[in-house]
């Protein structure tokens, strides 16, 4: 694809970084969007006036989570380095993370979401980590879910592979306000709150406030990723799962 896969502005004179995924309707969330999105965080983050991003996407989706093909055990490895790289970064961001959320936010989708600081989502929306359809598992969601929603909660989402709408997202804390139109929600929650602050003392208060659950999620996430790649990568039904679904058929589990 040669199409950016992200729109990048500037609102409110300067001080919010708009980020949107544009890549509709599925908005995947591949090699060249991770790097598109991380890029930008690096460009805008310094910025002294700077008081808060924005995440939001084109079409009628939020995204349908990471491509399956780059999940393949020939690709699997940089992908997940690179995600878990952009994740760490938008959890220790000095600066706030929004996310407006829109019908499907899947897989990779809902773990950049859980990045943020807070989710704002349309009640119509559907939130969830299917991979383990796909026989593999969400290991950013694996870290991020249990200390957003709980732990039973948590599970419920990650072994069941099924998606929640937003008012039980809402229920769980998994999403933090709902309205029909997300984006102007979290527009609105900007202004009231975060617009007229001292930019530089708001990025003392997020890092104080997140620096325990930084460094947890961090040490989590290293055990998580290497457990994905090492074990998890090398049987027989993870790689048949994703294999299946390119494949478009049933797949065959290994019952040893």
């Amino acid at each position: 694809m040669t199409e950016k896969p992200l729109q990048v502005s500037l609102d409110r004179d300067d001080q919010l970084l708009r980020l949107r995924l544009a890549r509709p309707k599925a908005n995947i969330i591949d090699a060249q969007m991770i790097d598109a999105l991380d890029a930008a965080i690096d460009h805008y983050i310094e910025q002294p006036q700077l008081l808060g991003i924005l995440l939001t996407a084109e079409g009628p989706h939020f995204s349908f989570g990471a491509s399956v093909e780059e999940h393949m055990p020939d690709k699997c490895a940089a992908m997940l380095v690179r995600l878990h790289s952009l994740i760490l970064k938008m959890i220790a961001s000095p600066i706030p993370i929004l996310a407006a959320v829109k019908g499907q936010c899947l897989g990779g989708g809902l773990e950049l979401a859980c990045a943020c600081n807070r989710i704002f989502a349309d009640p119509k929306a559907a939130l969830g980590q299917p991979e383990i359809m796909l026989a593999v598992f969400a290991p950013a969601a694996s870290c991020l879910l249990p200390l957003r929603i709980g732990q039973a909660n948590a599970e419920q989402l990650l072994l069941s592979g099924a998606s929640v709408d937003g008012a039980e997202a809402l229920r769980i804390g998994l999403v933090d306000q709902l309205d029909e139109n997300p984006e102007a929600a979290a527009l609105a929650w900007f202004d009231q709150h975060l617009l007229g602050k001292s930019p530089s003392s708001l990025r003392f208060a997020l890092q104080a406030a997140r620096d325990d659950y930084v460094r947890t999620v961090e040490e989590k996430l290293n055990v998580v990723e290497k457990m994905y790649l090492e074990e998890l990568m090398q049987t027989h039904d993870a790689v048949e799962g994703l294999s299946a679904f390119l494949d478009k058929r049933k797949p065959i589990w290994k019952i040893d």
